[in-house]
Order: structure tokens, then sequence, then C-alpha cells
């Protein structure tokens, strides 16, 4: 390898520890200047690969001789159109059936295979392979087809293409090729040959039900081969720096590690101040190491859910004392649900249970109120409007999931869709009830539907806040908090795929009402916070791109 290449790869470690999949692309240079001879220096004492050919066929014979091996089926010529690139003095290029054997794997019957040590090793593909060499899992009574200690193991079905060295003599199946380095060719430099031909192998595979590679198209794959010595000093200067990449993913682990936990305990203070205390400290922490801290988007995602649930225990905004409590909100609830039973514009709904000290999972501050939310609004209600009457039908991939809160409409007419789906009002908040949409934080508050009326995916349930209790974007934000979510999985009812959150425990859920005043205050601020998140994200991504560009550009340099 040339100095200036040697110079490069060392002044750019820090750049692909920088760009989110830099290590990756400095492991696949690593490879392809192993692969094109540029990785170490040239030595013209080394003996030429077409030698070592030579020394291959002999060896080769020798084996079909002593019936050690079957004679293979003679291989095509390498065309000048069919060479990629050109190689040092010294190399040539080869099909890998010219330096190797190679053995498919058997297909015995399931009746051989045992888990009780009784037999040979076998294994069957890329499940069984670790790290550098596979693990035994199963055993063969019945071997036929046999891959020895430094042999390479090949997965050619599903997926093709992942290696593993044998460090034991066993039993292979189908799913994999033993390939056999001869002549003392390294079996180490074989394997990263194959890591960084996988492409080209995979680009052979036929795909039926799954994708697999045949015993001729593995043969004639086109290799470039070193002469011996190198081969074995490409292989230490690959491990040298396949270590230092180790070394740098686990410095990265560690770093990313360290920010989460940080920010983790900070958040984990600010939820816990009580509201007698001041949390300056945590406040100050995330202050001072935001730069380093909003450089993780796991971070900026945990933020997101910190700003949620400090909003619904009273701790985004402080309270103001001149604001009417929520009680006194609660007593103008209850004498417009009376009056509108009285004009019979609503039934009376059923009585809800009492909230007990045990009922409730954290103290409020002072002003706020647990509430049912069966006690202050409507539960999935019912519309009525003429069949003609314009409306909006809104199915389940149409209502945004996360943070987001833009749903889309398709327009029908009443009449077609008043039977048989969920109905909503304008204003009305939604939230998804079965898994996954519920997990994934499927919830809107319908707007601009066509005669302000709608129907949809009957796995909603729909709040119509007939009272004005609460602004609507409170609700949402507490509907979409991940806190809210974890809480409420384990009394999701049905069958795995099919659970759902039960519309008795969704008019009963506990909600943390704060007086009307401050709920305007905390969605201001949540907006505002929110856009924050919006803007680191934006610049991770953007510094993202940036890291990526500046790698990509040294990568061409080298």
């Amino acid at each position: 390898m040339n100095k200036r290449t040697v110079r490069l790869l060392e002044q750019h470690f820090d750049t692909a520890f920088a760009a989110p999949d830099g290590i990756k692309k400095l492991r696949e240079l690593i490879l392809t200047l192993a692969m094109r001879g540029e990785l170490v220096e040239q030595d013209p004492s080394d003996q030429p690969a077409g030698k070592l050919l030579k020394e291959i066929e002999a060896e080769k014979q020798r084996l079909i001789k002593e019936k050690k091996i079957r004679k293979p089926k003679k291989l095509p010529p390498i065309t000048p159109e069919e060479v990629p690139y050109v190689l040092p003095e010294g190399w040539a290029w080869v099909r890998l059936g010219d330096f190797i054997y190679l053995e498919m794997g058997q297909s015995p019957a399931s009746k051989y295979y045992n888990q009780k040590n009784d037999g040979v090793p076998f294994f069957q593909g890329k499940a069984d392979f670790g790290q550098k060499h596979p693990t035994p899992r199963y055993w063969c009574t019945n071997p036929k087809k046999y891959a020895y200690k430094n042999d390479i193991l090949l997965s050619v079905r599903a997926p093709v293409g992942p290696t593993n060295i044998s460090n034991i003599t066993c039993c292979i199946g189908r799913g994999l090729a033993a390939l056999r380095p001869l002549a003392g060719v390294s079996s180490l430099f074989v394997n990263y040959l194959m890591m960084y031909f996988r492409k080209q192998l995979e680009a052979h595979a036929t795909r039926t039900t799954f994708s697999a590679v045949s015993k001729k198209n593995v043969e004639a794959l086109i290799i470039p081969l070193p002469p011996l010595p190198e081969q074995h000093r490409i292989v230490a200067k690959i491990d040298q720096l396949m270590a230092r990449c180790d070394e740098l993913e686990q410095l990265r682990a560690e770093q990313e590690q360290l920010r989460r936990e940080a920010h983790a305990a900070a958040v984990r203070q600010l939820l816990e101040t009580k509201y007698s205390q001041k949390p300056g400290k945590a406040w100050r922490f995330l202050k001072e190491n935001f730069g380093q801290l909003y450089t993780v988007r796991e971070n900026v995602a945990e933020l997101r859910k910190a700003i949620l649930q400090l909003a619904v225990m009273g701790k985004l905004v402080p309270q103001d004392p001149n604001d009417p409590p929520a009680s006194e909100l609660l007593k103008e609830i209850e004498a417009e649900k009376q009056r509108l039973i009285k004009e019979k514009k609503i039934r009376k709904p059923k009585k809800l249970p009492p909230i007990t000290p045990e009922d409730v999972p954290y103290q409020l501050p002072e002003g706020w109120e647990w509430v049912r939310l069966g006690d202050i609004g409507e539960i999935n209600p019912r519309n009525t409007a003429e069949d003609q009457q314009p409306a909006g039908f809104v199915p389940m991939p149409l209502i945004p999931e996360g943070f987001s809160e833009i749903h889309k409409i398709e327009k029908r007419k009443w009449g077609e869709i008043k039977k048989g789906y969920t109905h909503f009002a304008e204003g009305d908040i939604a939230m998804a009830k079965i898994t996954p949409c519920f997990e994934n934080a499927k919830s809107c508050i319908f707007s601009n539907l066509p005669s302000g009326i709608g129907a949809g995916t009957t796995e909603l349930h729909v709040f119509r806040n007939t009272f004005n209790s609460v602004v609507p974007r409170y609700l949402l934000y507490h509907l979409k908090n991940p806190n809210f979510i974890s809480r409420i999985i384990p009394f999701m009812t049905g069958s795995a795929g099919q659970k759902r959150v039960p519309t008795p425990y969704f008019r009963e859920h506990l909600f943390p009402l704060p007086p009307l005043p401050e709920q305007h205050r905390i969605v201001a601020k949540i907006d505002q916070l929110m856009a924050r998140c919006d803007e680191l994200e934006r610049q991770i991504e953007a510094a993202t791109s940036t890291q990526a560009e500046l790698l990509d550009t040294v990568m061409a340099q080298v």
C-alpha cells in the first residue's frame, strides 16, 4: 500500500467515526484495498500466483487419484471482458473453483438430527454461525458431507454469502457449502475474499420461494489471487485494521450510551422533582450539555416524551393562582351536562366509579383535578344527518401516528358510511384502540370534515368535547404521550395481534385536568418545545448528511 493511502486512512479514522455508517464503509474500503493489492506492499521475491496455481493443480490431481475428492468439472476460461480491474504484478485472476475444493451440503432425513451430542456436529446455515466460528446446536448420526478444520463454511441458501470458518470436523446440511483451500492457500484470506465478493455471488442467486446459489455459480466466481506470502501479509493487515474498527465501534457505542444515560438521569430528576422544589440542577445540566446530548436521535425522542409527561404532571409551565381551579370547571361541566340532558340533546350517561386515592398514579398541582374521560365528554357518540349530505371518511391509514397531527379525508355521502363505521364530528379527538396502531400513537383531532361530520375505521375511540371541558390539543398530547400508552397496554384485551383498548376502560380512564387557562399555556409551551425538537432532528440530519458526504469524498481520494 502506498504511503499516501496509509496517511489518508489514518487521518480519516475520525471521519469514519463521526459518520453514521462510517465504520461500515471503512471496513468495506479496507477489503477493497486488500483485494486490489493496495493494502500491503508487494515483494518481488514472492513466488507469483501463476506458480501457486500449478501447485494447486498438482495437489488437486493427487487428491483425485487418492479418491479423497471428486474430479471437478472444467471451468470456462476468464475472458478480458470479465476482468473488473488491473491487478499488481504477481497476482492472477482465477475462478474460485481453480484454487479451492467445494463440497455442497447434504440433505439427510430429519431422523438423523439430534440435540444430544450424538454423532458429528451438524451445521445447516447462517443461523449456526458465530462471529468467526459456528456453534454446534445439532448433531448428525449419518454424516455424508463433511467440512474439516479451516474449511470456509459458505451460506448458499437464504441468505446467500455469509461465511464462517470451521474450527472442527463437522457435517454440513444443504444450506451450506464447504470451501477447502488447496496448497496452503490461507483460509483467512479466502474468508475475506468471500466477504468482499459477496454481492457478486448474490447476483447469481436464483429466487423462487427463497434465494439460493448453485455449486456451478460458486465455483465460477472470478477472484483475484495474490502470491501466498502476500496473502498472509494481507490477512495480518486486515486483522489489524478491523481490530481498530472494532475499537471505534465500541468507543462510539459507549459514548452514545453515556449520552443516553446522562440525559435519562436528568429527565428522571425533572419528573421526580416535587412541586415545592426547584428542578434547577437538572435543567442546568441539560442547558450546559445541550450540544452534546442532542446529537443523538434517541435523546431527542426521549426529550419529546419528557415534554409530554412534564405537561400532564403540571411541571411544564408555572401555575397561576389567578386561574379558576379545575374544580370550578367541573361544576360548569356538570351544569351543562344536566342542561343538555333536560333538553334531550344527550342521553343521561351511566354513572362512573368514584376515584379513590389508590387509583391516582401521581400527585397533581394545586388547582388540578383527576377526572374520568367519560365524566367530562361524550365517548363514541353517534351522528344524525341526511343520507345525501357530504361527509368525511377516514380509514386507519389516513390517521397520523407518532407526534404528527395531520389526518387526511376521503369525501363520501353520509348514507354510504353511516352504518358499520365509527362516527365522529368536527373537533372530536380520536385514538386508535387496536394493536399496533394504539402503540404507534395513531390519534388526531378531526377537522375540515364536509358538513362537519364523518365516519371511519371501527378501530377508534372518540371523545367529543361536548361540555368544552378541555383544550382539544391538550387531550391529544395526552393520548400521544408514550407514558400514557405504556400504562394502557397491560389492560388491552383480545388475542395476539388483535388486542384492543376496551371501551369501558377508555371511558373510565383517569385524566389530569388543569384549569382551562393553564391548558392553553401548556399547549403553547408544548408546541414551542416540539418545534425545537423538530429543529434538533433537522440539525442531526444535516450533520449526518455532511459527515456522510465528507466520508464519501475521503473514500474517493483513497
